[in-house]
């Protein structure tokens, strides 16, 4: 099964309550996260104190925190704290993953792991049997309303084949023209950000994404 997860980074931040309360009448109840510190990637965005506010009002919803940051391990405990429903590291940084993969199951949150479109899907293998979660990046994280790359489909196919059975997500770029194709793939999550939010019609891509699962 195939569903849409809104990434905050292209909500109304002005009108986020309106934007929630929105995205959850029409039926959805994930919302994705992207954390950036302004070094492992070049931008900054959201801390734990944001989630904390967010579950407070809404503490049904189900909260995604992608961790683009060089030193996640410190700011673990409060995300599990305060919220989040998953926690997704990236691949990258030079830490003890499969340590860290431990500690956040420990905290009694889903883990994941993230890759960069140069970073190749053979980097997760030793990771598989312990993740509930890989998110695959079709475009250089950092910034919203980037072009999808298409040759990183390539990698959902391989970690399919390779027998990982948990959920695999795909943040940017993701819109109505690649979503059947990453279906076919083995995405489960299509993570949209200006798709959704600014779309004019949005209940329309919420049915485009149920009508996969037809």
């Amino acid at each position: 099964m195939i569903k849409l997860t809104p990434s905050l980074l292209a909500a109304d931040l002005l009108n986020l309550g309106r934007d929630i309360d929105r995205m959850l009448g029409e039926g959805l109840d994930r919302l994705h996260m992207d954390v950036m510190d302004g070094h492992f990637v070049p931008n900054m965005s959201f801390g734990p104190f944001f989630l904390q506010t967010i579950q407070q009002h809404y503490p049904d919803l189900k909260m995604d925190a992608h961790l683009m940051m060089d030193n996640p391990e410190p700011y673990l405990d409060e995300f599990a704290q305060f919220g989040a429903y998953s926690i997704i590291l990236h691949r990258e940084i030079a830490e003890d993953m499969n340590r860290l993969i431990q500690k956040i199951h420990r905290l009694g949150v889903k883990a994941g792991l993230s890759v960069k479109p140069a970073t190749g899907a053979e980097t997760l293998l030793p990771y598989l049997d312990d993740l509930d979660l890989i998110l695959v990046m079709t475009v250089e994280p950092g910034f919203g309303g980037q072009k999808f790359m298409l040759d990183q489909v390539d990698k959902i196919r391989f970690l399919r084949k390779a027998g990982f059975r948990g959920e695999i997500a795909v943040d940017g770029g993701v819109n109505l023209q690649n979503a059947p194709l990453l279906k076919e793939a083995g995405v489960n999550l299509l993570v949209m950000g200006t798709t959704y939010f600014h779309a004019e019609n949005r209940e329309q891509v919420v049915r485009f994404v149920e009508d996969l699962n037809a």
